[in-house]
């Protein structure tokens, strides 16, 4: 958008005609130095701005991102659904593939917050942001398998997803939800 209406800046400045001297002849006028710089400053500074705030969005408030645990064939990071619908199992569907908990192999539920300013979004955009927290929900659950082998997988869930979930797997599992601390429990019980 910037790049189009400078380029045609630049087409409206560069090519003037002059019809005085009775021929015609054609000067190209370029812009002055300065005002290239600045444009190319400009042009810099609202990618940034743009690249900044992608980088910054986080987790979308429906995902949910595998963050690590004993399960190999996902890679740290992945992003995905979450979903305690089913009546056997909590699954975790990602590009790629799924994760299924049976709810009758969980033994082991723990949820809890991280909460930062928003520095970056702040410097960027407006400082009123350094008073506003994002706050980050992590949900780890233990399991074990066929096996008799010990499982764990730490999730950080989507805003929008974390209250029924964590209700969700209470109530499937039969196990409570171990909270980090008081405002863990707070938030998971919808400020209770």
């Amino acid at each position: 958008m910037v790049a189009g209406s400078w380029s045609c800046l630049v087409i409206a400045d560069v090519i003037e005609t002059d019809y005085s001297s009775g021929g015609r002849t054609s000067q190209v006028l370029l812009p002055p130095k300065e005002s290239i710089v600045k444009r190319t400053i400009t042009l810099l500074l609202v990618c940034s701005l743009v690249f900044e705030i992608a980088a910054l969005a986080g987790l979308g408030s429906e995902k949910t991102e595998y963050i690590g645990g004993t399960e190999n064939q996902i890679k740290e990071g992945t992003e995905g659904t979450s979903s305690a619908k089913d009546e056997r199992n909590f699954v975790f569907n990602y590009q790629g593939g799924n994760l299924t908990i049976p709810y009758d192999q969980v033994n082991d539920l723990e949820y809890g917050q991280k909460a930062g300013r928003r520095v970056g979004l702040a410097i960027v955009v407006n400082p009123l942001l350094l008073f506003s927290k994002k706050r980050k929900h992590f949900l780890t659950v233990g399991w074990k398998d066929e096996q008799d082998k010990q499982h764990a997988a730490v999730f950080e869930l989507g805003k929008s997803v974390v209250r029924t979930t964590l209700a969700t797997l209470e109530a499937r599992t039969g196990k409570k939800i171990d909270y980090q601390d008081d405002e863990a429990r707070k938030s998971g019980l919808g400020g209770l």
